[in-house]
């Protein structure tokens, strides 16, 4: 390492020295457990001074994939483990194709389970990763330090192919700017110095599941707090399926099942069914017309 990378390195926000955490090493368990809960808590207090440019990103994210665009998630290590975890949560939670939202991570999906740390210094293959993509297409860069190559070089490769680019990180002072948008967590030093899985992994989840959640409410795949695009592909799920249609659908639970079966599992379907009186095809011509939005298919209805 030059003596320049050197000491870009030792001024990184995530490297800083925790004076209130000097000597863990001598607390009790329950010591060391109230001060990470006490450094943790300052967690959603810093993400909440990102919500302008989380929700920026956040439209961004809607508009590409109203568009038939795609999101993808790229990181290292920790980091790229939360990208994998959120795009692996997109299609049953909101019944999003494979495409829509995926995820790349240093070293392939084996570092998912066995760390490989060198792979995150390959900014090549970090390029590679968002060759997949097109132009308009989103990149989520997320990496703690701001500087790892492999996301700096998916975040250079993407913009010089049109696609629109994110960082999320936990250093707010990086030159030249890596993305079009910035969400930087000021959470403080680690508790473990450098320990980014800690405070900068929490913040991360926080702000991943902030940009896809609102992105999905904003398609129309939430109808007040409910999650009626979800993928009923297991036992909870299906349950949570008939008790959807069961409530928003003002029926039994017999007849809940029945409409679901019906709709060829689609809560929204047969909400609308259940609602409107209306045939399994022309409930789905509505949600067509009505751009998959069900309150504004139900609104419709009710105008007619």
């Amino acid at each position: 390492m030059s003596g320049t990378s050197y000491r870009r390195y030792r001024r990184l926000e995530t490297e800083r020295s925790n004076p209130r955490s000097r000597r863990i090493d001598l607390l009790s368990s329950l010591q060391i457990v109230r001060l990470m809960s006490r450094e943790d808590a300052t967690v959603a207090a810093a993400v909440f001074r990102q919500a302008r440019r989380i929700a920026k990103a956040a439209d961004l994210i809607a508009a590409s994939l109203g568009r038939g665009g795609a999101l993808k998630f790229v990181g290292a290590g920790t980091s790229g483990r939360l990208g994998v975890i959120e795009a692996a949560e997109c299609p049953p939670t909101f019944q999003t194709s494979p495409r829509m939202v995926r995820a790349a991570i240093a070293g392939g999906s084996r570092a998912v389970f066995k760390s490989r740390e060198g792979a995150e210094d390959d900014a090549r293959a970090g390029g590679k990763s968002v060759m997949d993509l097109q132009a308009g297409d989103v990149v989520v860069g997320v990496a703690a330090s701001g500087i790892t190559p492999y996301v700096l070089g998916a975040l250079r490769t993407a913009r010089r192919r049109g696609q629109r680019t994110v960082l999320v990180t936990s250093s707010a002072r990086i030159s030249p700017r890596p993305a079009e948008i910035i969400i930087a967590p000021a959470v403080g030093p680690e508790v473990i110095s450098g320990s980014t899985r800690l405070k900068s992994g929490s913040a991360a989840k926080m702000v991943l599941n902030m940009l896809t959640t609102a992105a999905m409410i904003r398609l129309g795949k939430v109808y007040g707090h409910w999650m009626v695009d979800l993928k009923p592909q297991s036992r909870k799920l299906r349950y949570r399926a008939e008790s959807l249609v069961e409530v928003l659908g003002r029926v039994g639970r017999k007849r809940a099942a029945a409409l679901l079966k019906e709709a060829r599992g689609s809560v929204k379907t047969a909400v609308l069914m259940a609602r409107s009186g209306l045939g399994r095809r022309e409930a789905e011509r509505q949600l067509m017309l009505a751009h998959g939005f069900l309150r504004k298919a139900l609104a419709n209805r009710r105008g007619i």
